[in-house]
């Protein structure tokens, strides 16, 4: 390992996994955001730092953003390395401004993201959860569990139909259901009707996917109007990011009938989840697995320091998003 002096100089924003701490320690010179120092940290090792390593998504804590600010006390960032594939939480807009890159972890959770999301469809409209406690209660004993909902007379659509869109749709196929998406544009590799229009399309199916990155552009796109169209009988599935959807509005939805349950893995303040979704027993409620499993999570932390170790060595990031340059 090289002497301190000699090593690029790194700021890790919060927690990360074991082993990409390991490597990170290895490689670079680290720096951390969330010491009881970080104040003092910024201000003697700030004009220094040229690389940034964050994985808000796993942690689910927003004081660990890479905001405009923080980029402002980093005058030679280079590269921003994010532990995910939605990298809302990284301000690329002034990342961009400065050429710095950001990149993400795309590809390597497809899988595992479009299985949990098929489960958590088939556990929500089937009630397993709910059926499960009414077993352990031993409320079997009085009487079996309530029929429920089925997959097999409804036609699904997906909103977003990038990578993992299209691994939840190829999925669904399977169950022999009609399967439709909205997207910014239509996606020429899939069989799916396309609609432009997200009222449209949530007027016509009656379960919504929700798979689309976070960010301004997305924010509450799945509101009151859009859960009144998709109906009393609709489903809501949200593996995205939470504020794509109104939490609010899906509240009051759930509430009075607008539409039948939801499952959700993610939320507008992750970890913290309202009370009022709590107290619902038409809602099932994950704590934003979708992608944590020992193998996806290891691939995912091993990009992060790939791409920074390329960036490093002076060859082009292997994974940096649209709105950043690639730097070779």
């Amino acid at each position: 390992m090289a002497g301190d002096a000699d090593r690029i100089e790194l700021l890790q924003t919060g927690p990360m996994m074991p082993m990409i701490e390991a490597q990170l320690a290895n490689r670079f010179l680290v720096h951390r955001l969330d010491a009881d120092d970080a104040e003092a940290v910024l201000n003697e090792a700030g004009p220094r730092i040229r690389a940034v390593a964050t994985g808000v998504g796993a942690t689910g804590n927003g004081k660990y953003r890479v905001t405009r600010e923080l980029l402002a006390r980093l005058p030679k960032a280079e590269i921003v390395a994010n532990f995910g594939v939605g990298y809302d939480a990284v301000d690329v807009v002034a990342a961009a401004e400065r050429s710095i890159v950001v990149t993400n972890t795309p590809g390597v959770l497809d899988d595992d993201v479009a299985d949990l999301t098929v489960a958590l469809l088939l556990a929500t409209i089937r009630q397993l959860p709910q059926a499960e406690r009414h077993l352990r209660a031993g409320k079997w004993l009085q009487g079996g569990f309530p029929l429920t909902a089925t997959l097999r007379d409804r036609t699904i659509g997906i909103i977003g139909m990038g990578r993992i869109g299209k691994a939840i749709g190829r999925r669904l196929v399977g169950f022999g259901r009609p399967i439709a998406y909205h997207s910014r544009r239509p996606a020429h590799d899939v069989p799916y009707r396309y609609y432009g229009d997200l009222l449209e399309m949530a007027r016509e199916v009656d379960v919504l996917i929700a798979i689309v990155p976070g960010g301004a552009e997305t924010q509450h796109m799945i509101n009151e109007e859009v859960l009144a169209a998709l109906g009393p009988t609709g489903i809501l599935i949200n593996v995205a990011r939470g504020s794509v959807v109104d939490e609010e509005a899906l509240i009051r939805a759930l509430a009075n009938g607008t539409i039948a349950a939801a499952g959700l893995d993610v939320y507008e303040n992750e970890p913290r989840v309202p009370d009022a979704l709590i107290a619902m027993e038409n809602v099932v409620l994950l704590p934003h697995v979708a992608s944590a499993t020992h193998l996806t999570r290891r691939a995912m932390g091993q990009l992060v320091v790939d791409n920074l170790v390329a960036w490093a060595e002076g060859r082009p990031p292997l994974t940096p998003v649209p709105e950043t340059p690639l730097r070779g």
